[in-house]
C-alpha cells in the first residue's frame, strides 16, 4: 500500500514538473510585473507563475501555522476548565445529602 502511495506521489509530481516545462516553453517572451510598490520588467512568465505559487504557499504555512496555535490555545483552555470540572465534582460528591423534610 504505501509503495502504491509513493508511486502515485512520484507520478503526480513527474506529470507537474512536465506542466510546468511545457507552460515555460509555451510562454517564453518576458513580462512586466506590478505588484503595487515597485515594478519588475522582463521576467519570464514561468519565473512570476512560480513566484506566485511561493508566496501563496508561505501564505499557506503562516495562516495554518495561526490556526494550530490557536487550536492549541483553546486545547489548553479545555484542559484546564474539565480540571477544575473535576475537582469540584469530587468535592461535591464528599458533602453528605439533605433531607428534603
Amino acid at each position: 500500500m504505501a509503495t502504491l502511495r509513493r508511486a502515485t506521489y512520484f507520478l503526480v509530481l513527474v506529470l507537474l514538473v512536465l506542466v510546468v516545462v511545457l507552460l515555460a516553453y509555451s510562454n517564453p517572451e518576458p513580462v512586466t510585473l506590478d505588484i503595487g510598490i515597485t515594478r519588475i520588467e522582463n521576467v519570464s512568465m514561468s519565473v512570476a507563475l512560480a513566484g506566485a505559487f511561493a508566496v501563496g504557499w508561505l501564505f499557506g504555512l503562516i495562516s495554518a501555522g495561526a490556526a494550530l496555535l490557536r487550536m492549541m490555545g483553546d486545547r489548553r483552555r479545555l484542559r484546564r476548565e474539565i480540571r477544575f470540572a473535576e475537582a469540584e465534582l469530587s468535592s461535591l460528591r464528599g458533602l453528605p445529602l439533605q433531607d428534603a423534610d
